[in-house]
């Protein structure tokens, strides 16, 4: 049995059927999921941990979900504000962990809006790099999916 490539014809018909099929809402839903998860990588949660660290990209991440959750409904709305609102507290942690001496922000970044505010972080004692390693194993064997999908 052979296995033919569809033609460009085919492969337009298909787009079409699911153009048709697709709402906005489905996208910007994707989206949101898209952004939490890269949000949570470039805070070095993910898989590649430390190597994908980027704090302004965590932040810019962190911002756009922040604008799109308004234009979300009901239970999804409620579930993105809550992964929203760990991965802002992931991102206060790792910019407050990665300040130098004296409380200031980290240089190229800048706490998100809406992010608790470093001063009320926790000191870490010496077994604190332990205990963080060990919150960002447990958030990387997680990848956040919204409801119903």
């Amino acid at each position: 049995m052979s296995h033919q490539e569809p033609t460009e014809e085919e492969l337009r018909a298909a787009m079409e059927e699911q153009m048709r099929n697709v709402t906005v809402q489905d996208v910007l839903l994707q989206s949101v999921a898209t952004l939490v998860n890269l949000g949570g990588r470039r805070l070095g949660l993910g898989p590649g941990g430390e190597s994908e660290r980027d704090l302004e990209q965590a932040r810019i991440a962190i911002e756009a979900t922040r604008a799109l959750v308004p234009l979300l409904s009901g239970e999804e709305a409620t579930a993105v504000k809550q992964a929203l609102s760990q991965l802002q507290v992931a991102y206060a942690r790792e910019a407050q962990a990665g300040a130098p001496e004296g409380g200031e922000e980290p240089a190229g970044g800048q706490p998100a809006p809406g992010a608790p505010p470093a001063a009320g972080a926790q000191t870490q004692g010496a077994g604190g790099s332990a205990r963080q390693e060990a919150e960002r194993a447990k958030a990387r064997s997680k990848i956040w999916t919204p409801p119903g999908t």
